[in-house]
C-alpha cells in the first residue's frame, strides 16, 4: 500500500490497522525546503496529468497517523497532514472511525506558524498536541464532541484547543447586485457576454474622473518631484510646469489630515492620517514628464486625450512596517477551466487545468482570520476570476493548457503558478516580490507563503539600465489578455499593483485608474519609477476596492480610496461593517498587517 492510499479512504478493509501500520512514516525534514527529500511518489502525483485531489497537488505534504479512541470506547485512526511544513499553516485532519464507511475531514489552521507546532502523539489517543517553545498543550479532539461542535458552529473560524488553532468552516460569500446580474447574463441569456462587455464599457466612462489643476500653491505635506526623502516612496517624474500647482480631486476618500481640500502636488506622496507608513498620491498621464511619454513608443500606444486626462489614485505601503497576506474568496478565483482556453490545448479528461475541479475539503473563507484582524490596516481586491483568468490568444494561450492564472494561500498550491505570468508573492520570511514567473522559480515553491498571478507585466526593471520598461504585451489586447471588448476597446476603470524601491526601502503600491488602457497604466508606473507592476481587476468599484482602517482606542474608522467604494461595505445597527474584515466575500483579496514593533526596522 502506498502512502497516498493511506491518506485516501480505504473501503472494505480494517482502516484502523492499515493506516496504523504506516503511522511511523514521517521521513521528511521539518523545514521542507529541499525538494530532493520530498517523496518521489508525491512529486509524480503533482506533475501527473490526471484527475486528482487537492492533496495530490501538495507535493511537500507530510502525514502522521496514530490510533485514537473516544470516551465511549470507539476506536479509529487520525491522520494529520501538514500541507506544507516549510509554511506550517494549513493542515488537514482526517479521522477514520472503525466501522464507518467514510472518513471525516477537517481543515485546520495554525494561526502562529512560525512558533507553534501541531503533532499527533501515539501516547495521547484523545487528541492532538500543540507545542510552542518548551510548552506542550494536550488538546482533546477525539474523546468528546469538540470537533463536531466547532463544525456545527456559526463561526467561519471556529476556535479549538482554547483558541490555539482554528477550524475553517464553509460560508456563503457576499456578492454585489452587479456581480449577480453579470453572472445571470453570462449563464442564462443568449448573447449575455456581449451585453456584459457593453456594460463594462459604459461603466468605464461613468467612473472616468479628471482632476482640476489649480494655479494655487499645493497643500503642504507632500514630497515634491525631485525631492526624495528617505522615509517615503519616490515621487512621480512630472512636467516641471506643474510642480508648483495643485491637482484637486473630489473623490479621494482617504483622510490626509486636510491637504486634499486645497489640492495636492501631482505625483507627490502625502502621509495617510492615522497610519504611519502609508502614503497617498494622485496623478494624470498628461502631467507626466514628456521624455517618459515619448519613450518606448514601440511598446506603448499613444494616449488619446480622454485617458491622458483621467485621474489615477495611488496608495503606497512601507514594507518595513507591514506584512502582506492573501485570502481566497468563498467562490473565486476558482480552479475549473476558463472559457478562454483554446480547444486544442484543453484536456477534456480533466475537471480543470491542474486536474482538480474544486479545492475541497479545503475551504476559502473570504475573510481575514481572527488573529490578524486587529493588526490589519488595509484590504484590496485580488485579480480576475477563473472565467477570464487564462489566455485565449497568443503564445501563452498555446502553452500549459492556456496558462491559467495560478495562486497559493498559506503555502498550499491551489492552482499551479505558470511561467510567463506576472506574479505577486510572499515568501516564508515575509518578503514581498513581484516578478514574471519562470520554470526555475519552482525550485523555491515550498518557501512561498502566498502568490497570485494575473496576466503579464505592465512594467518591469531593465537589469542592464535599471530603467522602468513597459511590458512586452502592453499594447497587445489579445496576447496580454487585458480584457475589454472584442473590438479591443480597452479603456475602463482598472486597478494594479506595483513594487518600488526608494533609497533601499521597498513600497507596495496599489493604484486605481479611473479610465485607462494598459498603456496609460504603464506610463503612470514609469513615472513613479516602479520596479514591476501588474494588472489586478477592473471595470467596477467592487473589483478595484481598497479600504484603510484607522484605529483610535476601541474605535475603528474606514477610509476608502475612492469615496464611492463605501457602498461595498455593510451597515448593521448603524455601524459600518467593512468588506473582507467584517463579513466573508466571494472574491479573493490581499490585506496588509502592521508588523510587531520588534519586526519594524529602525
Amino acid at each position: 500500500m502506498t502512502r497516498n492510499s493511506q491518506i485516501r479512504t480505504n473501503r472494505g478493509v480494517d482502516v484502523t490497522l492499515s493506516l496504523f501500520a504506516l503511522a511511523g512514516l514521517f521521513s521528511f525534514p521539518a523545514d521542507g525546503t529541499d525538494q530532493g527529500t520530498v517523496a518521489p511518489s508525491q512529486v509524480k502525483e503533482y506533475h501527473a496529468e490526471v484527475p486528482k485531489t487537492i492533496l495530490e497537488l501538495q507535493q511537500f505534504r507530510q502525514a502522521r497517523s496514530v490510533r485514537i479512541k473516544a470516551r465511549e470506547g470507539r476506536e479509529g485512526v487520525a491522520t494529520l497532514l501538514n500541507l506544507n511544513p516549510a509554511i506550517n499553516a494549513w493542515f488537514l485532519l482526517k479521522i477514520a472511525w472503525k466501522g464507518n464507511s467514510t472518513d471525516l475531514a477537517f481543515h485546520v489552521e495554525n494561526p502562529k506558524p512560525r512558533t507553534r507546532q501541531l503533532l499527533l502523539d501515539e501516547n495521547y489517543p484523545a487528541g492532538i498536541v500543540v507545542v510552542e517553545g518548551k510548552s506542550r498543550y494536550s488538546c482533546d479532539l477525539f474523546g468528546g464532541d469538540a470537533l463536531d461542535q466547532a463544525k456545527a458552529s456559526q463561526n467561519i473560524y471556529a476556535p479549538l484547543c482554547d483558541g490555539r488553532i482554528y477550524l475553517r468552516n464553509p460560508a456563503t460569500g457576499h456578492r454585489t447586485t452587479l456581480e449577480a446580474a453579470t453572472e445571470f447574463l453570462r449563464e442564462h441569456v443568449w448573447g449575455g457576454e456581449k451585453i456584459v462587455v457593453l456594460g463594462h464599457i459604459v461603466m468605464g466612462e461613468i467612473h472616468r474622473e479628471t482632476g482640476k489643476i489649480s494655479p494655487e500653491a499645493p497643500a503642504a505635506g507632500g514630497a515634491k518631484a525631485g525631492v526624495e526623502p528617505a522615509d517615503r516612496p519616490l515621487p512621480a517624474l512630472i512636467d516641471s510646469s506643474y510642480a508648483d500647482r495643485a491637482l484637486k480631486s473630489g473623490n479621494l476618500g482617504i483622510d490626509l489630515g486636510g491637504p486634499e481640500k486645497t489640492g495636492m502636488t501631482p505625483g507627490a506622496w502625502y502621509p495617510a492620517a492615522g497610519n504611519i507608513g502609508v502614503y497617498v498620491s494622485i496623478l494624470q498621464p498628461n502631467l507626466i514628464d514628456s521624455p517618459i511619454l515619448r519613450s518606448y513608443q514601440t511598446k506603448v500606444n499613444i494616449l488619446d486625450g480622454v485617458e491622458a486626462s483621467a485621474l489615477c489614485y495611488l496608495v503606497a505601503f512601507d514594507l518595513d512596517r507591514f506584512e502582506l497576506g492573501y485570502e481566497l474568496g468563498t467562490e473565486h478565483p476558482g480552479v475549473a477551466w476558463s472559457g478562454h482556453t483554446p480547444a486544442q490545448v484543453k484536456n477534456a479528461a480533466l475537471p480543470g487545468p491542474d486536474g482538480i475541479g474544486s479545492i475541497g475539503p479545503l475551504i476559502g473563507t473570504g475573510l481575514v482570520g481572527p488573529e490578524d484582524t486587529q493588526r490589519t490596516v488595509a484590504t484590496f481586491t485580488g485579480g480576475f476570476k477563473r472565467t477570464h483568468g487564462a489566455f485565449e490568444y497568443g503564445e501563452l494561450a498555446l502553452r500549459n493548457h492556456g496558462s491559467h492564472y495560478g495562486f497559493l494561500e498559506n503555502g498550499v498550491v491551489l492552482s499551479k503558478l505558470q511561467p510567463g505570468l506576472a506574479t505577486l508573492l510572499v515568501l516564508d520570511d515575509g518578503a514581498v516580490e513581484m516578478k514574471t514567473w519562470m520554470e526555475s522559480d519552482n525550485q523555491r515553491l515550498s518557501r512561498i507563503r502566498h502568490a497570485r498571478q494575473n496576466g503579464v507585466a505592465i512594467v518591469e526593471l531593465d537589469p542592464a539600465t535599471k530603467a522602468t520598461v513597459p511590458g512586452y504585451f502592453v499594447r497587445s489586447w489579445g496576447q496580454g489578455n487585458w480584457s475589454g471588448s472584442a473590438q479591443e476597446r480597452l479603456r475602463t476603470m482598472r486597478a494594479g499593483a506595483a513594487l518600488q524601491t526608494s533609497q533601499g526601502k521597498h513600497f507596495l503600491i496599489y493604484a486605481v485608474f479611473s479610465d485607462a488602457t494598459p498603456s496609460a497604466m504603464a506610463r503612470i508606473f514609469q513615472a513613479y519609477r516602479c520596479d514591476y507592476a501588474m494588472l489586478l481587476d477592473m471595470n467596477a468599484l467592487e473589483h478595484t476596492y481598497l479600504a484603510l482602517y484607522r484605529r483610535s482606542g476601541s474605535q475603528m474608522f474606514v477610509d476608502h480610496l475612492l469615496s464611492g467604494m463605501s457602498v461595498l461595505d455593510k451597515s448593521t445597527a448603524g455601524e459600518l461593517v467593512p468588506r473582507f474584515l467584517g463579513y466573508p466575500d466571494n472574491r479573493d483579496f490581499f490585506y496588509l498587517m502592521r508588523r510587531d514593533s520588534q519586526q519594524v526596522k529602525p
